[in-house]
């Protein structure tokens, strides 16, 4: 049997026992990959994280009842999914469009105006570009930005695609966005990376 199934097996198992060392090994393996998902969805912090705890609470109601380890991590991706679309739909309908908001933020005023000007302007390109993208690459590179970078054995259950078409699929999604990005006429000298979104 594969060492990491049967080590996620004893896990589940000592959890489900009550024992809260195994909780929260499991808690610490998976919980960067769900909030990478929960990202993916574009919630606020807040909603992001309801998806994230409501989805370990899911996993507590049926923690007796797992069968097969391997399945663990596709389990908890469709489920944060779900949640997550959840409360997309709840939020689209209570909240109306806000026009009080800033159009922009304050720039920090021990920063040079114009280079922030000129940094938010770059990242709003690289993020207009981005969001011109099919969302199958959306996600695909938000679930790849998660620090640290979950294995393409995590990613393949978590947005349930062969482990051997992620790479390709990548590859393919960035050069899209590359040429989105490219095609913008104010462009930065050195795109910024997708990790300053967070």
């Amino acid at each position: 049997m594969d060492d990491s199934m049967s080590t996620t097996r004893a896990l589940l198992t000592r959890a489900s026992g009550g024992q809260q060392e195994a909780w929260n090994e499991l808690v610490r393996r998976h919980t960067n990959l769900l909030w990478s998902i929960a990202r993916s969805f574009r919630l606020d912090q807040a909603d992001a994280a309801d998806a994230v705890q409501t989805t370990w609470l899911r996993l507590v109601e049926h923690l007796d009842r797992v069968q097969d380890p391997d399945r663990l991590v596709g389990w908890l991706a469709t489920t944060v999914r779900r949640e997550c679309l959840r409360i997309k739909r709840i939020r689209d309908r209570e909240r109306p469009q806000s026009y009080d908001d800033p159009p922009f933020e304050i720039p920090d005023p021990a920063e040079p105006l114009d280079a922030k000007l000129l940094r938010d302007e770059s990242y709003a390109t690289l993020w207009h570009a981005f969001a011109g993208m099919p969302e199958h690459c959306q996600r695909l590179l938000r679930v790849l930005m998660s620090s640290p970078p979950p294995s393409y054995d995590t990613v393949s259950a978590a947005l349930q695609m062969p482990v051997g078409s992620i790479g390709p699929t990548r590859k393919r999604c960035l050069a899209r966005l590359r040429s989105l990005f490219g095609r913008h006429d104010c462009l930065p000298s050195q795109a910024p990376t997708a990790e300053r979104e967070s």
